[in-house]
């Protein structure tokens, strides 16, 4: 080629680079800087590797044409167990029961009463007012047959009532000794 010829047009690899001031709108040579970045890793990493075994890959399993623990399971099935596996089923039981708890003690007094807890087989209920929490303690008894009737013998061995929480009445340093205010605080 002459000095008088024009260069014969470039393909898209060997084109320059457009500097700094140049914007590809496409973004061509962001993606080829880009692919010659991981390019060269990919080449450094095989070059490290090159003296050194490869692994063999694990086979992989299947679960064959008998059921086996690897298959597919409903969600119900799993969850019990799991729950047996822990060793909750007592504690889910006694807690599926007690959202039942207008059907086990009716609706008026499950309207002002709540259960709260149940720690080492003793249930803990929360009443609105002491007359609540005395009607409850009432039915303690009854209440306690029902539940271990539904649960098996020793599940539930006694019902705590407690009455509503009070406020304090103590406010500042100082105070005075009394009865303070008379109200159904339990």
């Amino acid at each position: 080629m002459t000095d008088t010829e024009p260069d014969p047009p470039r393909s898209g690899a060997d084109a320059p680079e457009p500097g700094a001031d140049d914007h590809d709108p496409t973004g061509l040579n962001l993606a080829r800087n880009v692919a010659r970045s991981i390019g060269a890793q990919s080449r450094r990493m095989r070059r490290r590797s090159a003296g050194k075994p490869r692994p063999e890959p694990a086979e992989p399993q299947s679960s064959g044409a008998r059921p086996d623990d690897r298959d597919p399971q409903l969600l119900g099935r799993a969850i019990e167990r799991l729950v047996d596996s822990r060793g909750w089923t007592t504690e889910v039981s006694v807690h599926l029961l007690l959202s039942k708890w207008p059907a086990l003690v009716g609706p008026t007094n499950a309207q002002h009463t709540q259960p709260e807890s149940y720690v080492d087989t003793v249930l803990t209920v929360r009443a609105d007012s002491t007359a609540w929490a005395t009607s409850l303690r009432s039915m303690a008894p009854q209440l306690v047959a029902t539940l271990n009737q539904q649960l098996g013998d020793g599940t539930v061995t006694r019902i705590r009532v407690l009455g509503p929480d009070a406020p304090s009445w103590k406010h500042g340093r100082r105070s005075v000794r009394g009865r303070g205010p008379r109200d159904t605080y339990g």
